[in-house]
């Protein structure tokens, strides 16, 4: 266990971004994403959730897959490089850390995402525990410590120190590589800490969901249930659910005339959109109803029957805070806990 003083993260930072990228919450027209580190960054460590998770530094929101050119009656086609370079994921929250473990279920099983795969080989996360969970947040349904985060390094803020804690190899390689900012400290404070915020978690209103029901093969009476049909309603089909969800992976493809060749690119969707997986014979889900529920029944249902009892949800609150029709999925487990998903 390490410690270093908040006043000298910008030192910190700077050791890291010598030799490697640096990616952390940077704050920006007053909101706080992930960005990379400059020294002109405005760092925003202190914000509990930004307003899009880390994901992007994995799955970014857009990117260019190939582009090719027909020239001299030959079609070139030169694909995009994988990311080859070492980087740093610093300040993600416990949730948002499980969040990487859900896409890498998805994106690592064969057939593997070979752009996701180089950018999971290169990244390291620093992971930064929930000084105070806010309302919104429900991660305790999931299983996930706040308090205790799992990634390459665990980091807590404590009186104005950093304390640092590395797991795996490659937190100890970071570690290693910026050693002489670190000096040694004691883990008494932050068993301290950890006690503290597992306290404010039992007190948050969400902490207690049930999730009977829901992770099981047997769902046709849920799939069918009339809940549906008035959960759905207020729905707006804007998708700012699925922007801001660090777990949802759907994506489109595209192709981009530059008038020098096309780009091939992907770039996120979302399953709320009237056009989401539409072929020559139109869509499948044909309502507004049919895509609120699958977003629902694929997050509770479906990713869990797959992957082991893992859910597709880390309970880190966003859609609760963003949703402008008071939209999410803490109502809809709420609605079938009241209800029992059938009438």
């Amino acid at each position: 266990m390490y410690q270093i003083a908040k006043n000298k993260l910008n030192e910190l930072y700077g050791a890291i971004s010598a030799k490697e990228d640096l990616f952390l919450p940077v704050q920006k027209a007053g909101q706080t994403n992930y960005g990379l580190w400059t020294e002109e960054a405005v760092v925003d460590i202190d914000t509990l959730k930004t307003v899009k998770s880390g994901k992007d530094c994995f799955f970014p929101q857009s990117e260019v897959l190939y582009k090719s050119r027909y020239e001299g009656g030959k079609v070139s086609i030169d694909p995009a490089e994988l990311q080859n370079q070492p980087f740093v994921v610093f300040g993600m929250r416990a949730c948002d850390v499980r969040a990487v473990k859900v896409l890498d279920q998805v994106f690592l099983t064969d057939p593997v995402d070979t752009y996701y795969a180089a950018r999971r080989e290169h990244g390291t996360i620093v992971a930064l525990a929930c000084h105070e969970p806010e309302e919104s947040c429900f991660c305790k349904v999931f299983g996930i410590d706040c308090a205790d985060p799992v990634a390459d390094v665990a980091a807590w803020m404590i009186e104005g120190e950093l304390y640092w804690k590395p797991l795996t190899e490659k937190g100890e390689a970071l570690t290693k590589a910026v050693a002489e900012l670190l000096n040694d400290a004691d883990e008494a404070k932050v068993e301290e800490e950890k006690t503290a915020i597992r306290a404010i978690v039992e007190k948050l209103p969400y902490s207690n969901l049930s999730l009977e029901g829901w992770g099981q093969e047997d769902y046709m009476d849920r799939f069918n249930s009339p809940v549906w049909e008035e959960l759905y309603k207020p729905c707006l089909a804007c998708g700012t659910c699925t922007f801001v969800c660090p777990t949802c992976q759907c994506y489109d493809i595209k192709d981009y005339d530059t008038g020098h060749g096309v780009q091939r690119y992907r770039c996120w969707d979302s399953c709320m959109y009237s056009d989401f997986t539409m072929m020559a014979h139109g869509n499948n889900r044909n309502s507004q109803m049919q895509r609120f529920r699958q977003r629902f029944m694929h997050k509770l249902v479906y990713y869990p029957v797959n992957n082991n009892g893992m859910f597709s949800c880390v309970g880190c609150g966003r859609c609760v805070e963003k949703c402008p029709s008071s939209l999410n999925i803490v109502k809809v487990i709420k609605a079938f806990e009241n209800q029992g998903g059938e009438k």
